[in-house]
């Protein structure tokens, strides 16, 4: 089943999408695809519902992000080996953790804005992971009972704030529109091998990243596994689990996003984002 948000910025409403690809309306069912909405009971529920009983919305509305009211945007960093290579660095022996601003959160396919004094804005595509059960002291095994689903994230990141401006990665991590996150949720069902997901991301036709999450260091279970041993995690949190190479920082010569670039990026599976970058 795949879930998404469409409508103005802050108005969205609650969809699915049918077997013919056309969006319905589920707001007569469900009020946000958000918080404990995401539970396996309220999925299972909207699993048993026909799509074709649904309003079907018309035109070509805007997508929103496919996960409302997040609370904790977790990213995991240095986690594919072959980035790891790229960027010059060890790969870590436990999952490094960093968090973005919900603020940064955007739609799928929503205007990137580069931020003042940047010189270094670079991409990231990422597998998302979204939480549907608390998970707390979650042993592995049992870690992927408490995903909802999974979506494509660009972990848009200014690399000069990130590296040089002192602290820690999130202000580079964080600006307005550094989020995009869709363009819709696909249910854990569907998705029975997190781990071996073909993954691409281009920029004005040329293709930098043409990785899979198989060359991922640590696993999606792992990850929620060690994440909930020093924080739990609440229906509706978004898991960004890192980047395969090719991104700006590892050209030769380095290359990075300038207002007129357009970006396209996705997942097998889990659809596609595309973003033309403007001057914020």
């Amino acid at each position: 089943m795949k879930l998404l948000r469409f409508g103005p910025n802050g108005a969205e409403k609650p969809g699915m999408l049918d077997t013919d690809g056309a969006i319905r309306d589920l707001s007569g069912v469900i009020g946000d695809i958000a918080g404990e909405t995401l539970g396996d009971e309220i999925i299972g529920r909207l699993k048993g519902t026909d799509p074709f009983s649904l309003p079907k919305v018309e035109g070509d509305p805007r997508v929103g992000a496919c996960v409302g009211q997040v609370g904790k945007f977790i990213c995991i960093g240095l986690n594919y080996a072959d980035h790891a290579a790229e960027a010059g660095m060890e790969l870590p022996a436990e999952p490094v953790i960093f968090f973005k601003a919900t603020s940064a959160i955007i739609g799928p396919n929503d205007t990137v804005e580069i931020p003042r004094g940047s010189v270094k804005t670079d991409w990231e595509v990422e597998l998302g992971v979204v939480i549907g059960k608390e998970a707390k002291y979650v042993a592995e095994a049992e870690a992927m009972g408490h995903v909802a689903g999974y979506c494509v994230i660009n972990d848009l990141s200014e690399r000069d704030f990130q590296l040089h401006r002192s602290g820690q990665w999130v202000k580079g991590k964080s600006a307005d529109t550094f989020g995009p996150i869709g363009p819709f949720l696909v249910t854990r069902d569907e998705v029975p091998d997190p781990q071996n997901l073909p993954m691409y991301l281009e920029v004005n036709g040329h293709r930098y990243q043409d990785g899979s999450t198989k060359t991922m260091h640590f696993s999606v279970a792992t990850i929620i596994s060690h994440l909930s041993q020093f924080m739990s995690l609440q229906p509706g949190d978004v898991i960004s689990t890192g980047t395969p190479p090719g991104v700006g920082m590892g050209q030769n010569p380095q290359t990075y996003l300038k207002p007129g670039d357009r970006m396209e990026l996705g997942i097998e599976g889990l659809g596609v984002q595309q973003q033309d970058v403007v001057a914020g």
